[in-house]
């Protein structure tokens, strides 16, 4: 059951179309990859959820009805830009925002305690936030997002800026809100994070979505196939039919093969020329697959 849903929203600013017809959904407990080029009109689709950004046509609802101020106040929305007070300690903040969001001193106060336990930074409960590392800084933007136990979590480019502790922690974060049914949706450049994180992807560009899907089956559906062979001498690789080398060092070689691809046939051929140690033949990656459907 889509609980967020975008239907045919429109928006122009001036002469530039950031949505066109933009329509897709986020289920609970689903994590969904929003992708597409700079420019694509993601920041603006996200931005209508909470009304920064008013569509010229088509609606924003969720559970099928237009969202209000209560419902944005059960929302938890992460900004790519900093929307936090540089000068205001990191607790006093936290509990702003948390009561903002309508807890109770007590309650804003346990749970502002309990995820700067969850991200190691109880230490840094009384420092400004300008004092703390861009990563820390970070961290702490998801945790406003997150004091009031959301039940949608927005969040845009959440991996920017993170170590790989700090990216593997946020990311065990988001997985964790998921499996608790939240509805979780993330834009990001980083597309080996959203292949390893999310199910699902909506990729947009000039503000329409122009491929959607489970990412397993965007990737089989890719004409687009890699075989990685290791062995003693690969120099018959240089015959396949349709093959592109993509990459070589001694004893292995990487080719791209697009079409059909006979799997049994080409081991066979493999093995009759010599000792084959590894043999793999896999899709192309999310990131080719996001290549292909903005500049088609």
């Amino acid at each position: 059951m889509v609980m967020l849903r975008f239907d045919n929203l429109q928006k122009r600013f001036g002469e530039v179309t950031a949505l066109a017809d933009c329509s897709f959904g986020v289920a609970p407990g689903q994590m969904l990859g929003f992708l597409g080029p700079n420019g694509a009109g993601k920041t603006t689709a996200i931005r209508t959820v909470f009304g920064l950004v008013r569509p010229d046509r088509g609606d924003v609802t969720w559970k099928g009805r237009p969202i209000g101020p209560p419902e944005r106040r059960s929302f938890g929305y992460m900004p790519e830009e900093r929307g936090l007070y540089r000068k205001m300690r990191v607790r006093d903040q936290l509990l702003y925002f948390a009561q903002l969001h309508s807890l109770d001193r007590a309650t804003a106060t346990k749970s502002t305690d309990r995820w700067l336990e969850r991200f190691g930074l109880a230490d840094r409960a009384r420092s400004k936030l300008e004092e703390l590392s861009h990563g820390n800084q970070q961290r702490i933007q998801l945790i406003a997002a997150l004091i009031h136990d959301p039940v949608l979590l927005i969040l845009d480019e959440p991996f920017a800026g993170l170590d790989p502790l700090g990216a593997a922690n946020m990311a065990a974060v988001l997985e964790e809100r998921a499996a608790e049914g939240v509805a979780v949706l993330f834009s990001s450049h980083q597309l080996d994070v959203v292949e390893d994180l999310c199910e699902e992807v909506v990729i947009i560009n000039k503000g329409a979505v122009v491929l959607s899907g489970q990412i397993d089956r965007l990737r089989a559906d890719s004409p687009v196939r890699y075989v990685e062979i290791a062995g003693d001498d690969l120099r018959w690789t240089v015959d396949l039919a349709a093959a592109t080398v993509v990459e070589q060092r001694p004893g292995r070689i990487r080719v791209a093969i697009e079409g059909a691809v006979d799997l049994e046939s080409l081991a066979a051929i493999a093995s009759a020329n010599g000792s084959v140690s590894q043999f793999i033949m896999e899709p192309p990656p999310l990131s080719e697959v996001f290549t292909e459907a903005v500049q088609a």
